[in-house]
């Protein structure tokens, strides 16, 4: 994202708040009060260093090691850290795994709590007040919206964050990604997936 003021003749293209949100930034840049290189620091550190890529890695490990599953279900704080992801909003984790009978899914409904030490910022529609609310009341519904649609016999459930307790959702593990090692099943798994409006990627085919 670019903070360039040649930029801010676009902010009619933002919704409301993200409009504001530029107007104040400009105002406290021209103050002296922020400095822009720091801001694009800090959010690129959280989309790619901090963001979903760590997530991924500790669902890659769950894949691989069932040692590290288990302890991840039993303090997935603990587990988590272990791997050096700690930090905002990740103090108090716990994982809960997809399965062929129960598919997972996480919301905010009070606000937008979210676990930035492993998945990164939250996406603008997860603090959006329609998925806030419907995530409850028609889970399946949105899912499908996300293009989503599970099996009839596959129970949804939904799991609200709170400011004490945060949720990493362990999608099921894709078919045909056996003999992959931790970094290559890292790739398969989604943003999308860890929130449970996805599903884990499949792994690309080798030519034969």
């Amino acid at each position: 994202m670019s903070h360039d003021h040649d930029d801010h003749h676009h902010d009619n293209h933002l919704d409301p708040m993200a409009a504001r949100v530029r107007a104040l930034e400009t105002i406290l840049t021209q103050k002296g009060l922020i400095d822009p290189a720091a801001i694009d620091a800090i959010v690129e550190t959280y989309e790619t260093k901090v963001g979903p890529r760590n997530g991924a890695k500790v669902v890659a490990k769950a894949w691989s090691d069932t040692g590290y599953a288990e302890w991840l279900r039993r303090d997935a704080t603990a587990a988590i850290a272990s791997l050096g992801f700690t930090g905002r909003q990740g103090e108090h984790m716990q994982a809960v795994f997809n399965t062929p009978e129960t598919h997972n899914l996480v919301v905010c409904t009070l606000c937008s709590c979210y676990p930035w030490s492993v998945l990164g910022l939250p996406p603008v529609w997860y603090k959006a007040p329609p998925y806030r609310s419907r995530a409850v009341i028609d889970p399946r519904g949105v899912l499908e919206e996300f293009g989503l649609t599970l099996p009839a016999a596959t129970k949804v459930r939904v799991w609200d964050s709170t400011a004490e307790l945060r949720y990493l959702v362990v999608p099921m593990r894709p078919e045909g990604s056996q003999g992959l090692d931790e970094e290559a099943l890292a790739d398969l798994v989604t943003r999308d997936s860890m929130i449970g409006t996805g599903l884990a990627s499949m792994p690309a085919k080798v030519p034969t």
